[in-house]
């Protein structure tokens, strides 16, 4: 497409094309003729990374088979994404090699070697097995972000189950949904954690989700400082099964296409997508974007912020770094508690030197103000990177300015749960644009195409689309094959992103946001559909839409129609009854910053709720085409 030509030149820089970049940081020239070969032999050039970066227990037969729309990446090659994460790196002399810093919210420290995580890991790992879980089976975890958590899903890697984190943050009803779906039998929890200086019991959550629910037999409990509940006949104390097990586990052998994991995401209806991620191909795109996107090394401190609840955390708090053997910081609890600038002393606290945020905490932070952090000293940042949602201009500017001081490079990457890493980002020593998530990873061919699915102009809005599979895709959805599909099929040839975006002529991408009814609240993408519901369940409401509102901290936020039931009058007393209501059926997240009561919604003729019409008005925008509508 003629908006990505400029990527294809080759560079006056003679490489050889059979080169594979050793070291993490790119110049711009190898970028352009390492994309090239990307894009050209893309079997060539994964198989390349595959085979020099990773460890296998056997070699595949062929680095893709596709059968559109359907793929496969490594067929037949075998592999655990454990060993390429933690005994490679022991088995190397890194044994003491810290893994992971954790900070609790009252500054209380915890630190864990890649020896003592892998020993963890198999006591866990054989736990698991004790309890009858085997290759395939899935396992839900809903736990605070903690050391303990990267043990869960490590040890449910290490034997081959499936392992389905679920936020924290979600209430009873929506973990219950989760763990039905996936069928799983044996729930990872913890007691509490602590947000803002109070504890927010996990445990009655979890009581609440499985009560009644047959499926569950076991329920795994990490006590925390000055716990000690007595536990139910089907509960165990973590700790506990961590001293009664061996501390060897021998790795399950996995095929490259056995799943790793689910993750529900929200979608246009009101179920979430169990999205599922397999083994090999989501281990070599994790290690490789990591290590060239952050420039990552194996004596840099790294800190995302996002919490495993969420593919953030999947790709780049567990399974990216641990693979290239770095040093994660982990920090739980509120950015801005007990002031804001706790992040920025953590920084300087432990010499951090790669930061990965969300936009959101950004834009909180530009509210604050550049006084927090100024207190610290932040001269061991160079990369800064930003995730989640586009970053408008202004806050890309704010971050540049006060927290990298004018000298850090900053990586605005564009991906999503069903694509496993980055997709579209701009490498450390790759020239940036403010506003602009930037140019495409590896392997990525991107387009900007209208409806149709022709490619529109430079510098003209369009719909998102990828052409090829790359490794970290998603296989399928949970149990629904159906609504993998629409990935592909929504517009036939192409991965359909759902997202808007441009492409200048310098073949640089900026996403403006979600071409569907999915709302982004926070970095976290929350279902139009799944809010209705919720509000549709409250006793006194008879129909409900909602839409988002631009945000000045959150991007969007959520913003209801409700229409009542006869007999119930509008009050105040019953939006804040009605908001408590969604909070408890799906979380603070999706809670709506406002409420209207309406007596009507505007409506096509077919019955469908036009949520574009009610959000023209909302913002005093033109209607558009109201011809379809009831009246």
């Amino acid at each position: 497409m003629a908006e990505n030509q400029s990527l294809m030149q080759v560079t006056d820089k003679v490489l050889s094309p059979d080169r594979v970049i050793t070291g993490a940081r790119l110049s711009e020239g190898e970028y352009k003729l390492l994309y090239q070969q990307s894009i050209q032999d893309p079997e060539g050039f994964w198989g390349r990374i595959a085979s020099e970066e990773l460890v296998w227990e056997k070699k595949w037969d062929q680095v893709l088979e596709w059968n559109y729309p359907n793929y496969r990446w490594f067929t037949n090659a075998r592999m655990n994404i454990t060993v390429n994460c933690l005994d490679r790196h022991v088995q190397a002399g890194k044994r003491h090699n810290l893994a992971y810093i954790w900070v609790g919210e009252d500054g209380q420290e915890k630190k864990i070697s890649y020896g003592e995580l892998l020993d963890r890991v198999c006591r866990l790992g054989n736990a698991l097995r004790a309890m009858g879980i085997k290759k395939g089976d899935t396992v839900t975890i809903y736990m605070p972000l903690m050391l303990e958590q990267m043990v869960a899903m490590l040890a449910c890697a290490r034997i081959g189950a499936v392992h389905s984190v679920v936020y924290g943050g979600f209430s009873a009803p929506a973990l219950r949904l989760r763990i039905e779906a996936a069928q799983s039998r044996v729930v990872i929890t913890s007691s509490w954690t602590r947000r803002r200086g109070k504890k927010i019991n996990l445990k009655s959550v979890v009581d609440e989700a499985i009560d009644g629910l047959s499926v569950v037999e076991k329920v795994i409990v990490a006590q925390r400082e000055g716990d000690d509940y007595e536990l139910l006949p089907n509960e165990v104390d973590f700790q506990d099964v961590l001293r009664a097990y061996p501390k060897t586990c021998v790795p399950e052998s996995m095929d490259s296409e056995d799943p790793l994991f689910i993750l529900y995401t929200s979608g246009t209806t009101g179920k979430p997508k169990g999205v599922l991620h397999t083994c090999g191909g989501y281990n070599v795109f994790t290690h490789y974007t990591a290590k060239y996107v952050f420039d990552l090394h194996e004596d840099d401190l790294f800190w995302c912020t996002a919490d495993p609840g969420w593919v953030t955390g999947h790709s780049y708090i567990v399974y990216g770094p641990l693979s290239n053997g770095a040093t994660s910081l982990m920090s739980e609890g509120s950015p801005d508690y007990p002031d804001p600038s706790r992040w920025w002393k953590l920084v300087e606290r432990f010499g951090v030197n790669v930061f990965y945020t969300a936009p959101t905490a950004v834009r909180m932070f530009m509210k604050h103000g550049e006084k927090y952090c100024e207190q610290a000293d932040l001269s061991s940042l160079r990369i800064l990177g930003s995730v989640g949602e586009p970053i408008n201009p202004e806050a890309w500017q704010w971050y540049h300015k006060n927290i990298g001081k004018g000298r850090c490079t900053i990586v605005d990457t564009w991906w999503q749960t069903e694509t496993g890493g980055h997709m579209i980002t701009t490498l450390p020593s790759v020239m940036q644009k403010p506003g602009k998530a930037g140019l495409p990873m590896f392997g990525i061919e991107p387009m900007v195409v209208d409806k149709s699915g022709n490619p529109v102009p430079a510098n003209t809005v369009g719909h998102l689309v990828i052409k090829k599979p790359w490794p970290s895709a998603l296989r399928t959805c949970w149990g629904e094959s159906e609504r993998f599909e629409q990935y592909w099929n929504s517009m036939p040839g192409f991965y359909y992103a759902g997202d808007l975006a441009t492409c200048d002529e310098d073949g640089y991408f900026m996403i403006l946001g979600r071409a569907d009814d999915v709302l982004s609240v926070s970095g976290h993408r929350i279902g139009t559909a799944e809010v209705e519901s919720a509000l549709v369940s409250h006793p006194s409401v008879a129909e409900a839409a909602v839409i988002g509102k631009p945000h000045d901290v959150k991007g969007e936020s959520i913003k209801g129609f409700v229409i009542l039931k006869t007999g119930h009058n509008p009050s105040d007393s019953l939006k804040d009854n009605i908001r408590t209501h969604i909070r408890r059926e799906l979380g603070a997240l999706a809670m709506p910053d406002e409420l209207e009561f309406v007596d009507g919604l505007p409506k096509t003729r077919s019955g469908k709720i036009m949520r574009r019409v009610l959000k023209a008005k909302e913002l005093g925008m033109p209607l558009g085409d109201t011809s379809t509508l009831e009246e």
